[in-house]
């Protein structure tokens, strides 16, 4: 498997796994019946489970880019130490990424994400180098 590839397939598991220590939070707030109903007036999650929440959906949002680039580059056979190293410090930059949001580190947090979509703009540059 190609390294890009294994990078996509770990940041597509750490993504569909973030969810669960806020659920657990949820049950722990509200209790099971609580945290699986519609209570009216629901008591809010911690606050870092909520932080947890947001940097969940920030990581869904750039999954989708960060994988169409990839699954691109691999169906175009564009590889190379560039397209492995940027999918290798993404899924780390956003493991930081949302450690730091969870835990409140805003300056770690940003310079995660910019790690991040760097990483997104070295692959869509080598894909599009490797077109014209």
């Amino acid at each position: 498997m190609k390294t890009e590839l294994f990078y996509l397939v770990l940041t597509s598991v750490f993504t569909a796994l973030l969810w669960v220590p806020y659920i657990l939070d949820r049950i722990a707030v509200r209790g099971l019946v609580g945290a699986v109903g519609y209570p009216e007036h629901p008591e809010p999650q911690s606050a870092w489970a909520q932080r947890l929440m947001k940097a969940h959906a920030n990581a869904i949002e750039n999954l989708v880019v960060f994988g169409l680039l990839v699954l691109v580059a691999d169906a175009l056979n564009v590889t190379g130490p560039a397209v492995a190293a940027a999918a290798m410090v993404y899924f780390w930059a956003r493991v930081i990424h949302a450690a730091s949001y969870t835990l409140a580190i805003p300056w770690i947090r940003t310079l995660s994400f910019a790690a991040g979509f760097a990483c997104q703009l070295v692959i869509a540059w080598q894909v599009v180098a490797q077109a014209v």
